[in-house]
């Protein structure tokens, strides 16, 4: 009996000394103290081994309750405390919104950059994936592969940068194709991808031209694909990138790597405009990349992003675009 009026004793200290804690830690010290294992009761729990078999199990139950006992005890004050604290700090720290605060310009994407990714989104909505390859590229994938010939003119040192030693055959890639040749010879058919990316060709900075420029290419290979699929994938492309009342037309031209070929005009704000290149994917390029021209066909298809983004926002220079003048970028947002 006295170990059970010593528990009740232990107890009763317990919670009195629960109940007066000020604070969180007020009430870690009485914690330890009366529910740590060097408070009284847990004494009283290392006793039980030398008690008599007869008395063990009553006696655990009494530990047992009051350990609940004041388990319970801490609970609930550490509730009421954590209240008290919650609400002191929000009647404490309150923030002056009369202050003044500093106002600093967001960071953002390029113009194009937004319109690449806006492409991106729309043609992997369409069910095409997104390609991309490197910038220096071999002259083999860059011409000879696209059914460029050794003396085509694309090849002379007015179009394209060689790389020295010129026997290493490596060039700053003059468009996106090659990303098409190594997606023919990496994947096998049904292929439906683009491939956007910066390119390189010796022009002079002006009004209309760079020497560094960013395209955007589309390929599809597949059984039965036609120049009605071509039309069909070009007149939405127009209208998300124009709005919905553009249309396009195609105009016969000649490309090495598409036959037959075709300029894409592009009718937006009352006129018609050239947009890019297209056609059906040169069975010669098929068999270079070991695709069966006799049972699949293909379409191919090219835009630049600077004259698309000039085009649908009414830009006449292309020195705004490339100079990084954010006075310029700052108008088309963010793109985050």
């Amino acid at each position: 009996m006295t170990a059970q009026a010593d528990l009740q004793r232990f107890v009763a200290e317990a919670v009195a000394d629960i109940s007066q804690a000020q604070d969180l830690d007020q009430l870690k010290i009485a914690r330890l103290a009366h529910a740590g294992d060097k408070s009284p009761i847990a004494g009283q729990s290392r006793l039980l081994g030398s008690l008599p078999a007869d008395q063990k199990a009553s006696m655990g139950k009494i530990i047992g309750e009051a350990r609940a006992t004041v388990a319970l005890a801490i609970e609930t004050k550490t509730q009421e405390l954590e209240t008290l604290k919650d609400a002191k700090v929000l009647s404490t720290e309150v923030v002056d919104v009369s202050l003044p605060v500093q106002r600093g310009h967001k960071g953002g994407l390029h113009p194009l950059t937004i319109l690449k990714n806006e492409i991106n989104d729309f043609f992997i909505a369409q069910g095409y994936s997104v390609a991309e390859g490197p910038e220096l590229e071999s002259e083999w994938l860059n011409f000879d592969a696209l059914n460029i010939a050794p003396d085509h003119p694309a090849r002379t040192m007015q179009d394209t940068f060689f790389i020295e030693p010129r026997d290493a055959h490596l060039v700053l890639r003059t468009h996106t194709s090659p990303v098409q040749i190594r997606t023919m010879l990496e994947n096998k058919p049904p292929i439906y991808v683009i491939c956007p990316g910066r390119t390189f060709r010796a022009d002079e900075l002006d009004a209309t031209h760079t020497p560094v420029f960013h395209q955007v290419e589309g390929l599809v290979v597949d059984k039965g694909i036609t120049m009605a699929h071509l039309k069909g994938t070009l007149d939405l492309f127009a209208q998300k990138m124009f709005g919905d009342q553009a249309i396009t037309r195609l105009r016969p031209s000649f490309f090495p790597f598409t036959e037959p070929s075709a300029e894409v005009d592009v009718f937006f704000n009352g006129r018609w405009i050239e947009w890019g290149g297209c056609g059906m994917v040169n069975s010669k390029v098929l068999q270079a990349c070991g695709v069966d021209s006799e049972t699949y066909s293909g379409f191919a298809f090219g835009m630049g992003l600077e004259r698309t983004l000039m085009v649908r926002h009414g830009i006449t220079d292309m020195h705004d675009i490339v100079e990084g003048d954010i006075r310029f970028s700052r108008k088309f947002g963010v793109g985050l």
